[in-house]
Formats: C-alpha cells, structure tokens, sequence
C-alpha cells in the first residue's frame, strides 16, 4: 500500500498543475477532490482556504446573502451550471430544497459532510467560491461569485460559516458503488399493473423498490408501451432537435447529495471532442456523449396526462440526466417534444 500524501505533497503537485482541473488533479494523485482542498486549508500560494460548515440549513439562508451567483452540481460524467440566486430554502429531515426559477435543487442532507470557502488570486482577479463535498470527498455542489454577486458580504459568510478545526487534512470514506440494474422477473406484471395506476412521477421509486428493483432494472425489464430503448449516439441529435424546436425542457442532473435542475431552453449547442455542451447565457451543459451507454424514452401517468421523459445511464447503470418538457401554459399538450422524442432511433438489438 502506498504511503498517503501528506498536505504539503499535495500542495507541491497543484502548485505544479496549475492548469490541471482539480477533479481531475485529484484523481491523478488517487485522492478525492476534498483532500485536495483540504490540504490547502489557511493560506497558500494566493489562497486563503476555510473550513465550514456543509449542513444545508446553515448553508443556505447563508448563500442568498451573496446574491447572484452560479450554482455547479456534477456527477463523473455531466456538469450542470446554473446562474440565479438562491431563493426560497425549504428544510427537510431527509430531503430539502431551494425552490426558484434559476436556482432550483432537491437536496439530500445526510450527504453533506465537507464545506470550504476558497479565495483565490488569480490573473482575472479575486475567485471566490463555496464547495461542498460526500463522505468519500466527492464534490456535491459548488458555488461561484461572479462579477454580480454580493462580495461584500463574502467574509462575513464565511465567518458566519467557519468551524473551530481549521486544521489541514480531512477524513474521507471509501466511494460506495454504483448499483447495478436490478430486476425481478417474476414481479413485471405487478410492475405493469402499478406503473398504469401512476397519479404522480414521484410514486416510481416508491414502487419499483416495493418490488425489490430499482430505475434501471425496472426499465430495463417494463419494455412498451412504457419504455422504448434508444440508440445513444441519438442524444446529441436529440439536443439539436431541442434546441432547433425552441422547446423549453426541464432537465435534472445530480448526485448522491444534490440534484440541479434547469427550467428553459437548450440554445446553442456547441460538441466538442467527446463532451457535448450547451453554452447559454445563464445556463451550461458539459456531457461526456461518450459515457452514456443507456437511453430511454420513459413514459409514466399522472393527473395531468403522460410525463415523458429522455432518461440516460453510463456503463455501471449510473444515472446521468433526466429530461421533460416544460409547458408554455396550461393547454400545451407538448406536441413538439412527443415529435422530437418519437423521431429518435430505437435502440438495435445485439442479436441484429
């Protein structure tokens, strides 16, 4: 077994990839992203780092005080930012959330075990951000100031927010596995019978582990007409047609501890390499095109007729995005995006 890196270690190996991302910096140096801040804790090199407080109820009222900002939540293989001010913070036992046009998240409290404030002198000026992360010390969610945010109320957050141990170094716990698909055959009728009864999107995940499955299994073995596998090369295609349309989507992305959710329209699309991009005015999109190895056009009843849904997985049968339509009004019946879906190519089968 190697012997851990110390802090200064790891200082010395950032001071030398200066233009190394820090996920990817951290994955390099087999640590998670948290040690790595975590090692910079007080000032170095042009950076002052804070230990703080992660629970969401002290985080949260806090954050509005910082006004606009932009609001970052990934998972390995997709990042969402979202430009907005966080609004109205609803606390939960198990589940909270920030309710907003821009700023839009389901949190997960439990999650929430590490926070920094960061300050960084840079060549454009003075970085300021708050960063959140796992036990395993993966990031959940982070956030930036920008030019229109409140930074004279910068220290007086983080002071606010400041633990006792600002002490270099942070313990991590070992990354839990992606569950794979589970499927229980013998129950699919039963699946059927209760996917038709839906009145809400929310009642899935409380049926499907009833049933001793989860997402992926249950689409996996539900087949039509509720569920239609799609080729996943079709998804930057999917994303043109979006965009094309005009079609205001309401897109999720998330982790373990916090899902980001984006309210409007997918505009100007830009591929590059293996990731495919939305760069909007106050909303960005990076995807890995080359992680999704799973697609489904998923079709679940509620009060208000059919949610329909463009649902992607990677490989070990993690999540990536959600996507549904957003009505312009009461009588939209979302024809255009029942269009752009129905257009996509099913998935072929190994046996073709």
């Amino acid at each position: 077994m190697n012997k851990p890196l110390t802090a200064a270690e790891i200082r010395a190996a950032k001071s030398e990839a200066t233009d190394t991302r820090d996920r990817d910096l951290a994955a390099a140096l087999g640590i998670s992203e948290a040690e790595l801040v975590a090692a910079h804790l007080g000032q170095h090199n042009g950076q002052t780092v804070t230990r703080i407080a992660a629970h969401p109820d002290l985080v949260m009222p806090a954050m509005k005080q910082l006004g606009e900002v932009m609001a970052l939540t990934r998972n390995r293989s997709v990042v969402h930012e979202r430009v907005g001010t966080f609004e109205d913070y609803r606390a939960g036992q198990h589940a909270s959330m920030v309710l907003g046009r821009e700023i839009d998240t389901r949190i997960f409290p439990k999650f929430w075990a590490h926070g920094f404030a960061i300050e960084s002198e840079t060549d454009r000026g003075t970085r300021r951000t708050l960063q959140f992360f796992d036990h395993a010390g993966d990031a959940l969610q982070k956030v930036f100031l920008r030019e229109t945010s409140n930074h004279a109320r910068w220290a007086d957050v983080v002071a606010e927010l400041a633990l006792e141990d600002q002490s270099e170094g942070v313990e991590v716990e070992a990354r839990a596995p992606v569950e794979a698909a589970k499927i229980n055959e013998e129950k699919r009728e039963t699946l059927i019978g209760q996917w038709q009864g839906m009145t809400d999107t929310h009642q899935f995940n409380r049926i499907v582990t009833r049933l001793g499955m989860n997402r992926l299994g249950a689409y996996r073995l539900a087949g039509a007409p509720f569920v239609r596998k799609i080729e996943p090369s079709a998804v930057e295609s999917w994303l043109h047609s979006v965009s094309d349309a005009g079609q205001s989507v309401v897109l999720f992305v998330g982790n373990r501890g916090n899902i980001q959710i984006h309210w409007g329209p997918l505009e100007n699309i830009k591929p590059m390499g293996p990731w495919l991009n939305v760069l909007d005015p106050r909303f960005n999109l990076h995807l890995r095109g080359d992680h999704v190895a799973e697609v489904y056009v998923v079709n679940k009843p509620t009060k208000r007729g059919p949610a329909i849904s463009l649902e992607t997985f990677d490989e070990d049968g993690a999540l990536i995005f959600q996507c549904y339509a957003e009505r312009e009004n009461e009588s939209d019946t979302l024809d255009r995006w029942h269009g752009i879906l129905d257009a996509l190519p099913s998935a072929r089968e190994a046996s073709e």
